[in-house]
């Protein structure tokens, strides 16, 4: 599945990209988050619970913040796994100025596998972008909400 898109957030770029490599303002907006411990430099293990359709189950796997180049850009990567099955997502995001703010930019894949993959590949694109819309949601909400805390 591919996705891209962007997000407007009403902070700088720094600000932005730091609220962005936060691991407690990550694991908050990843959805089914239930945590994320640090595992290395840049890399953190992840706890999540999924739902799809009727089927819900718990997921371990990592997150990984790559190829950083401060305040403009980072990749960033996670993979999962669980009863439910696997997904792996990788995407690129790119922080621009723009109206007093910071457009994020992204674009990636993501794949699933297992019961979920079954399921029906519609069902999963349709999910997949209201978790994306989600993730960003919650980031916005807390730039907005805090930004002199950044």
């Amino acid at each position: 599945m591919k996705i891209s898109g962007s997000v407007q957030f009403p902070l700088s770029p720094e600000r932005t990209y730091a609220l962005m490599q936060d691991p407690v303002v990550l694991a908050g907006a990843i959805p089914g988050c239930e945590g994320l411990e640090k595992a290395g430099e840049n890399e953190y293990r992840m706890k999540m619970k999924m739902s799809l359709a009727s089927f819900s189950g718990a997921f371990e796997g990592h997150v990984r913040l790559v190829d950083p180049e401060p305040p403009h850009r980072f990749r960033m990567v996670v993979e999962g796994s669980g009863k439910l099955g696997f997904m792996k997502g990788e995407g690129l995001l790119t922080l621009t100025a723009k109206d007093g703010g910071t457009e994020v930019a992204y674009d990636g894949d993501a794949q699933v596998g297992g019961t979920m993959a079954a399921i029906g590949q519609r069902m999963i694109d349709t999910t997949g972008r209201m978790l994306i819309k989600r993730f960003f949601e919650k980031l916005a909400a807390d730039a907005t909400a805090s930004p002199a805390d950044l």
